[in-house]
C-alpha cells in the first residue's frame, strides 16, 4: 500500500461515524481534519531541529510552537464529537487569534500578517453555514479592530519596512488562499458527483419499477409522469402532462380522483383511490377504448416555503387490473356457489317430497294388505292397491334412476352407444307412449315428421330425450292444449321440436332452466311432481353426442325446446365435454317472442 494510501485510510478512521452516513459530510470532515492533523504533526517534527539549532526559543517562538500544537487538538475535538460547526469556529478563533498576536508584535494593522484576517471568514465559507461565517467574521473584524486601536495608541513597536515579510505575508495568504479554493473545488466536485449518482438512482427505479410516480397540482393537473407510464397506459409520459391524465381517467370515476387529489392537497394527508383508466392500443389507435384498474396512492409533496394552497401531490399509480379480474372470479365463484349451495337446498326439499309420498303410499297399502282380514278387503280392491303400489315403486325407480343418470352424466361416465338407426319410428313410439297420460290430462299430442334420414347415435339415449321433453311438456300443459312433436334435416344436422301451449317459463327462471334440481316457481308448476333433473339430463345426452339445445319460451304462450343432433355423431361429437353451459338471448321468433340459445363450454 503506498503511502498516500495509508495517509487517507488514517484520515477516514479519524472521521467521526455520525459523519460517515452523509458522503458530502464525510468529505467535508476529512477536508478539515486532513490538512490541520498533517500540519500540525509537522510543526511539532520540526519543534527538536529548531531547538537544536537555535537552543532556548523565545517567547513568541513558544508561542507560535503551541499555536502550531492548536490545529491538532481541534481536529481531535471533531473526530472525537463529531461537531463540525463548533471546531470551525474554534479555528477560526485560533487563526484571528495567531494573526492578531503576530500583527500586534511586526507593526500592527500594517503588518504583513494583516491580510491573513481576509482568509478566515473565507475559509468559514467551506461550512456551507451562515453561523460560522458570521463567528468568523465577526473575529476577523475584532482582531482587525485590535489591531487598528493599537496603531492609534501606538502600544506596538512600529513596523520596519521590509519588502520581505511583506512578500512572505501576501504569498502565504495566498497559498492558503489558494488550498480553500481547492478545498472548496474538492467539495463542489464531491457534491456534483453525489448527485449525479442519486439522479442516477432515482432515474434508475423511475424506469425500472412498474409503478407510475406523477406529480399533480391541486387542481388534477400533471407537472411529471414517470417512464413507467408508457407500458402501463400504452401513451409516452408527455401525453399525460396537463389534463391527458384526466382525460383518460373513467368519466364515472374522475370525482373520486379529484377528491384523492384534493384531500392530499388541502389537509396534507395521504390517500389512495381505485379507478378505471383508458389504456391506449399499440398499433390501433381506433380500436374501441380498453379501460384498466389502477391503485393511486397519493401524499403531499413538502416544500420549503410552500403555502397549504400551493402544496403539490405527488403519486404512485399501479396497475391493479389482476387484482380485480381475481376480485370478480372470487365474486363469481361465491355466487356460483350460493346458487350451488340453495340448488342443494332445493334438491333435498324435493327429494324428501319425492321420495317420501310413494314410501308413504307403499307402506300404507302394505300395511292395508297385511291386514286385509282385519280390513275386510275384496278382491278388487286387494287388486287396487297392488296396482297403487306398484306405480308408487315405479316412481321411486324412475327418481333414482334420474338421478344415477345425471351424476353419470356430469362425472363423465355416462357412455353411450351409438348405432345407425331411423329416427321416426323412435319419434312415433315415445309419442304412443305418451299418447295415455296426455288423453288424461285432455291435451292432444300431434306428430310430425318430414322425410328424416337414419342417423348414428344411442338410440336409448335418443329415445330418454324424447320422452323426458314430452313428458314435460304434457305436465305443464293446461286441459285443452296441445303438444307438437316435429322433427326434420338440417344440413349434416337432424332437429327435434317438442312445443306446447302451455304455462311458459318466465324470463329470470328461463336463465337457470337446465341447471339439476332447478324448477320453475310458479303458481301452477307447483301443483305437479318431479325433481328437475329432466332438461338437465336432455341437455347432457344431447351434449354428449355433439348436439345443443335451444329453449325458447314466454310466460303464459308456451315454450319450445329444439334438440339439434348430427346426422353421425361418431363423426362430429367431442370425447370429453364438460357439462356445464351457458344460456344467452337470441332473436325472438314470430310466435314464441322469447329465447335463450344452450351454448356448450369447451
Amino acid at each position: 500500500m503506498s503511502l498516500y494510501a495509508q495517509i487517507r485510510a488514517f484520515i477516514e478512521q479519524l472521521v467521526h461515524v455520525s459523519a460517515r452516513r452523509d458522503p458530502l459530510t464525510a468529505a467535508r470532515h476529512r477536508a478539515f481534519i486532513a490538512p490541520r492533523m498533517i500540519g500540525g504533526l509537522l510543526a511539532l517534527t520540526a519543534l527538536p531541529v529548531h531547538l537544536a539549532i537555535n537552543r532556548v526559543p523565545g517567547p513568541l517562538e513558544i508561542f507560535i510552537y503551541a499555536w502550531l500544537a492548536m490545529p491538532l487538538l481541534i481536529a481531535c475535538y471533531l473526530s472525537r464529537t463529531g461537531h463540525y460547526e463548533r471546531a470551525q469556529i474554534m479555528w477560526s478563533a485560533a487563526l484571528a487569534v495567531f494573526v492578531a498576536m503576530i500583527g500586534a508584535a511586526t507593526g500592527g494593522i500594517t503588518s504583513f500578517a494583516a491580510v491573513w484576517l481576509v482568509v478566515i471568514p473565507v475559509e468559514a465559507a467551506l461550512a456551507a453555514s451562515r453561523r460560522v461565517v458570521v463567528a468568523a467574521s465577526a473575529f476577523a473584524l475584532a482582531a482587525a479592530a485590535f489591531l487598528f486601536a493599537g496603531e492609534i495608541a501606538q502600544p506596538f513597536p512600529p513596523a520596519a519596512p521590509s519588502i520581505t515579510l511583506v512578500l512572505l505575508g501576501l504569498g502565504s495568504a495566498t497559498l492558503y488562499a489558494g488550498g480553500i479554493a481547492l478545498g472548496s473545488a474538492s467539495l463542489a466536485r464531491a457534491s456534483s458527483r453525489l448527485l449525479v449518482v442519486e439522479e442516477d438512482r432515482y432515474r434508475l427505479l423511475a424506469r425500472n419499477i412498474d409503478d407510475v410516480i406523477t406529480r399533480h397540482r391541486r387542481d388534477g393537473t400533471v407537472r411529471f409522469a414517470s417512464p413507467a407510464a408508457a407500458p402501463v397506459f400504452g401513451v409516452p409520459p408527455k401525453a399525460l402532462l396537463g389534463h391527458g391524465l384526466f382525460d383518460r381517467v373513467h368519466v364515472a370515476d374522475r370525482p373520486a380522483y379529484l377528491t384523492a387529489l384534493s384531500h392530499a392537497a388541502t389537509q396534507g394527508a395521504s390517500s389512495s383511490v381505485e379507478f378505471r383508466i383508458r389504456r391506449e392500443m399499440a398499433g390501433a389507435p381506433e380500436a374501441p377504448a380498453a379501460y384498466i384498474w389502477v391503485d393511486m396512492r397519493c401524499r403531499p409533496l413538502d416544500r420549503d416555503g410552500a403555502n397549504d394552497g400551493e402544496r403539490e401531490v405527488v403519486a404512485a399509480i399501479r396497475d391493479v387490473t389482476g387484482r380485480k379480474t381475481q376480485e370478480q372470479a372470487l365474486d363469481s365463484a361465491r355466487e356460483e356457489a350460493e346458487r350451488a349451495n340453495a340448488a342443494k337446498s332445493r334438491f333435498l326439499a324435493t327429494m324428501s317430497h319425492e321420495l317420501r309420498t310413494p314410501l308413504n303410499a307403499i307402506i300404507g297399502f302394505s300395511e292395508m294388505l297385511a291386514n286385509e282380514e282385519t280390513m275386510r278387503l275384496d278382491k278388487a280392491r286387494r287388486h287396487e292397491y297392488a296396482a297403487l303400489i306398484g306405480e308408487s315403486g315405479y316412481h321411486l325407480l324412475s327418481v333414482v334412476n334420474g338421478i344415477l343418470d345425471m351424476s353419470k352424466i356430469e362425472s363423465g361416465n355416462f357412455e353411450i352407444t351409438p348405432e345407425p338407426f331411423a329416427p321416426a319410428p323412435v319419434i312415433g313410439s315415445c309419442c304412443d307412449l305418451m299418447a295415455l297420460r296426455a288423453r288424461e290430462s285432455g291435451i292432444d299430442v300431434v306428430c310430425s315428421l318430414a322425410d328424416l334420414p337414419d342417423i348414428v347415435a344411442d338410440k336409448r339415449a335418443v329415445k330418454q330425450i324424447l320422452i323426458n321433453l314430452l313428458s314435460n311438456a304434457i305436465k305443464f300443459t293446461q286441459r285443452g292444449g296441445k303438444v307438437t312433436v316435429t322433427g326434420e334435416r338440417d344440413g349434416a344436422h337432424v332437429t327435434f321440436i317438442v312445443r306446447d301451449t302451455g304455462v311458459g317459463i318466465a324470463e329470470d327462471d328461463l336463465r337457470q332452466v337446465g341447471d339439476p334440481f332447478f324448477q320453475v316457481r310458479t303458481a301452477y308448476d307447483r301443483t305437479h311432481d318431479g325433481t328437475g333433473l329432466g332438461l338437465s339430463i336432455v341437455k347432457g345426452l344431447v351434449d354428449l353426442h355433439g348436439g345443443d339445445v335451444t329453449i325458447r319460451s314466454r310466460l303464459g304462450a308456451g315454450t319450445s325446446v329444439v334438440v339439434r343432433l348430427p346426422v353421425d355423431c361418431e363423426k362430429t361429437r367431442v370425447i370429453e365435454r364438460a357439462s356445464n353451459v351457458e344460456r344467452l338471448p337470441i332473436p325472438e321468433p314470430a310466435i314464441v317472442p322469447e329465447d335463450i340459445k344452450v351454448r356448450k363450454r369447451a
